[in-house]
């Protein structure tokens, strides 16, 4: 070998020569198969050695929807003030839903995947894009049930185009949205597992502080209008909004009293861009960090 020093200088440069280098989120779609193997082990385990198994995707939404009913509709008589607030308050529930599990589970999923960040390489980010992708999978039972329930109701006669658009819209929004979260907390999480309570309490305040259990129009009494625009472009709350508008109005006569918030289709707009923007944030700070996974894990 010493005979020939030019020996290795002559052999081309490949991608492995560099271990672990990443592309961020571009990554997910190169290890598309990977993908597919963390979304299926993801929602197949969760109800694994369960009895009622998938049936805990309705009965928890359930169980959440006939509380708050009875808290908010019967106890503080919201009901009356609301027209068909029991449709309401579930096409509302079950958008905070998708944004709680794929924004807890995208925070935690570094850190509970840490024996394989720890032992092979692989784009990290992989493990935020399942979680958010498995929390989707297991929001269409609960979509599926306010459909059947909407449909009794005499929505399908009232359907239109701008009404499944707002449903894509939302989902759309709200995934995304939490996503970027994700990837923001998640990447904070390996270090500093303070992040998982901040989350928690991020949670517990996401229901309050969207249309979920009350109108919009309460707010409008009671904030300035520039704190009210700031709260319509809260992506939560557009999504809520465009569940509201797609399966709340149609079924629905509420009349002036109950109007749709001012600039729905600019908002949507506004709070998609704030979505992709909180990705971009949270990707950022991820691909900061990630290099220092393995030996904080």
């Amino acid at each position: 070998m010493s005979d020939r020093p030019d020996l290795f200088l002559s052999v081309p440069r490949s991608e492995f020569d560099t271990p672990g280098r990443s592309s961020g989120l571009l990554d997910v779609f190169r290890w598309h198969y990977l993908l597919r193997l963390l979304i299926r082990t993801g929602v197949t385990t969760r109800y694994r050695n369960s009895v009622l198994g998938w049936g805990w995707s309705y009965v928890r939404p359930a169980a959440q929807f006939l509380v708050f009913w009875v808290v908010f509709g019967a106890f503080l008589d919201l009901n009356r003030g609301v027209p068909n607030y029991a449709i309401y308050l579930f096409s509302g529930i079950i958008v905070i839903n998708l944004f709680s599990e794929a924004f807890k589970n995208a925070t935690t999923s570094v850190v509970s995947n840490a024996a394989l960040v720890r032992k092979v390489y692989l784009p990290r980010q992989l493990f935020a894009v399942s979680a958010a992708i498995v929390a989707l999978v297991h929001f269409l039972p609960q979509l599926a049930l306010l459909l059947v329930v909407v449909a009794f109701l005499g929505w399908l006669a009232h359907v239109s185009i701008l009404g499944i658009l707002a449903i894509l819209a939302g989902v759309l929004v709200v995934t995304l949205f939490a996503l970027g979260l994700g990837l923001l907390f998640g990447a904070v999480n390996v270090r500093f597992r303070d992040a998982e309570n901040i989350v928690e309490l991020l949670l517990l305040l996401a229901t309050w502080a969207s249309p979920v259990l009350y109108f919009w129009t309460m707010v409008q009494v009671h904030v300035p209008d520039w704190l009210l625009r700031l709260y319509l472009l809260n992506p939560i709350t557009q999504a809520v909004e465009l569940f509201h508008y797609a399966f709340w109005y149609p079924i629905t006569d509420a009349g002036p009293s109950l109007p749709l918030p001012p600039d729905l289709g600019i908002n949507t707009l506004w709070t998609l861009l704030i979505s992709v923007a909180t990705i971009l944030i949270g990707q950022t700070v991820f691909r900061r960090l990630e290099g220092r996974f393995a030996q904080d894990l």
